[in-house]
């Protein structure tokens, strides 16, 4: 290798005074129009001869032997003393031709801007304040041809990304450019601000540039990304779409390596909206090699959504998938026209929705990470992230290899926010914490019955805001009781972007604030408690295999006074007389407490009937004991607040008040005046409203009563076939039947009362509101299961007998009485009386007129 260099070193002393020599003679072929006699007899043109010139030039002076910064010092020394720095004679020497080059430099921008620019970046500082310089004469000659410098602008910025990455490029040549650059333009008015908005621009560009260098190897892909995403941002900003791709699909290719398919999908998604549906022809900066068989942008786009499709459903994100399927299935419905992709792609939708509903999904934890200290790269000094955890991902985990990627860095023990002088010492600490994502209403969802699988989702994803909560005490503490002093002090934070993402973290971006006071935090303790009990006992009613024990443990730590005290410790803190007199301000947060007390009550009697349902032999005196707390604690609540009761209907979802769910579900099971009240409760006792009973009149009974009686009976049917009856029960037809659908309305039980937040007996003898009365008996059956055979009772009373059976799901038709049969026999008699006495009196009125005819004239 040695004797190599050498050879190559030799050869180089050799070469250079034959560059020198043609720096003499390219002088005779100008302008380049005129061909010279060199021109003649090599047969290029004097604009080829140059050409060639400066490309061989930059070729000598950046060959890998002429590098003495990859040799030894002393080796160095050796090579300057004996050689001199070659380099740095052939760059003046093309410094000088290009100034020769007068009016006919407009020819060679941009084709030399790529050559002048590795020429510069060689690290050595002489010949880089000598070559800079031709970048500021290069865009004073285009300005002056063409008005700006557009063109070697996008040259230079698609040029420097290459050479960084190739290795080329350091702080000290980044500084070196500005500071070159606009001391040159200082002496140039007109060009002068357009010159700083072009240095920033490549300032901005290179840092990032060096930073994704720098991690480029490292073994955390986290830094990888970080680096990537700050690129393909800059490049987007800046509308250079090709490059904006290019780096789309390097942070698609670190997210497969690390498993991350909801952030690859993400990554791609961001390619495929640069794309319409149409048959226009792509072009080469939108193409990517693997797609190189797409020409159009409607082949493109299907073919990245379909990839896409696959991500998002390897990541569980079958929301995402559904959205992007109805998109792929209105191009195939409406615009060309396959029936054969549009039904494959509706069976994907309903594996996704399948999936939605009976595929368990963890909730991914959300970690606050801040990097502090001057120790950590640009792109992470002093700047807080948010961090999505992976599926049982715990904190510690989480934390432990962090750490790994910084191991001299300092874990931070507090989760306050660090000081000037923290942030401005020369080392590294990290603060780690968990935080909850906050969730956002979806207008689609308000006031509608949403099953758990489908909010449990959007509680942890597509979130942007977050808050950390800690206890802070403020005056005089009670020992007997510690919440009556304990406020929160929550800290919010929102991110660039919602999560999940291109990235698995987002930078904060806002930070705020704010105390909550121990009655608002008993407020906000007591409905999280509430929906917790809520949604376990939706679990337990849909999943028969689940182990009862976290129920028992929930339950158990409620209604048992031993094991929590339950929310005794707030009627101690809260409902006294002189919190009353002292916060007369309060009142309605006490209102809004109790009620939510008194709620609580319902929710408990449903996982305890759950419980004893479910509960081992082994396990009986406990659950007996636990019965007995949960009575003693009913009498007691239902006493002091009210009663609050829920229906009682076997349903695979529980229906739940609005306060529990902030607004998602609002069924009209539960009545709103009830649920809006400070502690209002229901007159009638629980079981009137969970028992469908029959108003019997006092009259005999007839043939509908007992028909209704065993409609009622049967199994109730599927929520969706009783609404499509219900849209099936036109208003027109109520009105014309109006005056015998009364009568049979007063069959209605007090469920459907309570159901349809309407005392329907108020408008029994206002025939007029009986479309009115369908359209809520139509409503309520949206948010819970109907008997249909009630419900067919009030909106087809006619046709009862006729068509009972076809709404029941086992044989229904009442039996035929003997009385019924008797009369049935006794019409059928008179009806044959009838006919034979008609035929009799036809037949005598025959005679009659033949007997008249037979009689002589007088």
């Amino acid at each position: 290798v040695t004797i190599v260099r050498v050879f190559a070193l030799y050869q180089n002393l050799v070469l250079h005074p034959s560059v020198a020599f043609v720096n003499y003679a390219l002088q005779d072929c100008l302008p380049l129009e005129h061909h010279c006699e060199y021109s003649a007899l090599c047969l290029l043109s004097p604009f080829q001869l140059w050409n060639n010139y400066f490309h061989l030039a930059v070729a000598f002076i950046t060959q890998d032997s002429l590098q003495l910064e990859q040799f030894s010092h002393a080796k160095c020394l050796k090579i300057l003393s004996k050689y001199g720095d070659m380099r740095r004679l052939i760059g003046f020497a093309i410094r000088d031709m290009w100034y020769k080059l007068g009016q006919n430099k407009i020819r060679f921008i941009p084709g030399m801007v790529g050559p002048i620019l590795e020429m510069t970046l060689i690290p050595e500082a002489e010949l880089r304040k000598a070559t800079i310089p031709i970048f500021f004469d290069m865009i004073l000659c285009e300005y002056r041809n063409m008005g700006d410098f557009k063109k070697f602008e996008n040259e230079i910025i698609l040029k420097l990304d290459h050479e960084v990455e190739g290795g080329r490029g350091d702080e000290q040549y980044l500084h070196l450019f500005e500071s070159i650059l606009l001391e040159c333009s200082s002496s140039y008015a007109k060009i002068v601000k357009l010159v700083e908005m072009f240095v920033s621009l490549v300032k901005g560009l290179l840092e990032k540039l060096l930073d994704y260098r720098a991690v480029m190897h490292d073994e955390s892909k986290d830094n990888r990304m970080s680096c990537t995403v700050n690129l393909l941002n800059f490049y987007k900003e800046i509308n250079r779409e090709e490059m904006y791709i290019r780096y789309l699909y390097k942070l698609r290719d670190l997210h497969l390596d690390c498993e991350n398919y909801t952030e690859a999908a993400y990554t791609l998604l961001l390619h495929a909206s640069l794309l319409k549906w149409s048959d226009e022809q792509c072009t080469p900066q939108v193409m990517q090699t693997e797609f190189q068989s797409s020409q159009t942008h409607r082949h493109l786009k299907e073919h990245l959504y379909e990839m896409i499709i696959e991500y998002f459903d390897k990541g569980k994100m079958w929301e995402e998938a559904i959205s992007l399927c109805k998109e792929l299935a209105e191009q195939y419905e409406m615009e060309i026209f396959d029936y054969e992709l549009l039904s494959q792609n509706l069976i994907q939708q309903a594996k996704f929705y399948e999936n939605i509903m009976k595929i368990l999904r963890p909730k991914p934890d959300y970690f606050a990470v801040g990097y502090y200290g001057q120790g950590f790269p640009t792109f992470l000094r002093n700047k807080m992230f948010i961090y999505r955890g992976k599926e049982y991902e715990r904190r510690e985990d989480f934390q432990a290899q962090l750490m790994s990627h910084f191991p001299n860095a300092e874990k931070m023990t507090t989760t306050a926010p660090p000081g000037e002088n923290l942030k401005n010492s020369a080392g590294q600490y990290i603060q780690c914490f968990t935080v909850q994502p906050v969730l956002e209403e979806h207008p689609r969802f308000k006031n509608k019955p949403v099953p758990d699988q489908i909010i449990n989702f959007y509680k942890s994803n597509y979130v942007q805001r977050f808050h950390y909560s800690r206890p802070v005490r403020k005056g005089s503490v009670d020992p007997e009781n510690e919440f009556a002093s304990m406020w929160i002090e929550r800290t919010s934070f929102v991110t660039a972007y919602k999560l999940p993402g291109i990235l698995r973290w987002f930078e904060v971006i806002a930070m705020s604030q704010t105390t909550i006071s121990p009655l608002e935090n008993a407020i906000e303790t007591m409905s999280m408690t509430n929906e917790k009990i809520l949604a376990m006992v939706n679990q337990y009613q849909s999943d028969e295999n689940l182990a009862i024990n976290p129920l028992s443990m929930l339950l158990n730590g409620i209604v048992d006074p031993a094991v929590m005290g339950g929310f005794a410790k707030y009627e101690k803190a809260f409902f006294t007389d002189e919190y009353f007199r002292d916060h007369p301000e309060d009142q309605e947060k006490l209102n809004r407490l109790k009620d939510l007390i008194a709620w609580q009550i319902p929710f408990l009697g449903a996982g305890i009937k759950i419980h004893e349902r479910r509960v081992s032999p082994s396990l009986r005196p406990f659950h007996e004991r636990m019965e007995e707390c949960f009575r003693h604690l009913k009498a007691k609540v239902e006493k002091q607040y009210g009663v609050r009761e829920l229906p009682d209907f076997d349903d695979r979802r529980v229906g739940r008040p609005t306060s529990m769910l902030r607004s998602y579900r609002q069924l009209s099971i539960i009545s709103l005046s009830s649920m809006n009240s400070d502690c209002s409760t229901p007159s009638k006792p629980a079981a009137e409203s969970f028992e469908l009973e029959i108003m019997s009149p006092k009259t005999t009974k007839s043939e509908s009563d007992e028909n209704v009686r065993l409609i009622s009976t049967q199994p109730e049917v599927k929520l969706r076939k009783a609404k499509r009856r219900g849209k099936r029960s036109s208003v027109v037809f109520a009105e014309e039947k109006a005056s015998s659908e009364l009568p049979d309305m007063k069959h209605l039980s007090r469920k459907y009362e309570f159901m349809s937040d309407t005392n329907l007996s108020e408008h029994l003898d206002v025939p007029q509101k009986t479309s009115v009365l369908l359209k809520q008996m139509s409503f309520a059956s949206r948010s819970m299961p109907t008997i249909p055979g009630v419900t067919m009772s009030v909106c087809y009373p006619a046709s009862e007998e006729t068509n009972g059976s076809q709404r029941m799901s086992q044989a229904s038709i009442p039996p035929i009485l003997e009385t019924d049969r008797k009369t049935l026999k006794k019409k059928k008699m008179n009806q044959i009386f009838k006919t034979i006495y008609k035929a009799k009196q036809h037949d005598d009125v025959k005679h009659t007129g033949e007997r008249q005819s037979e009689v002589p004239e007088p």
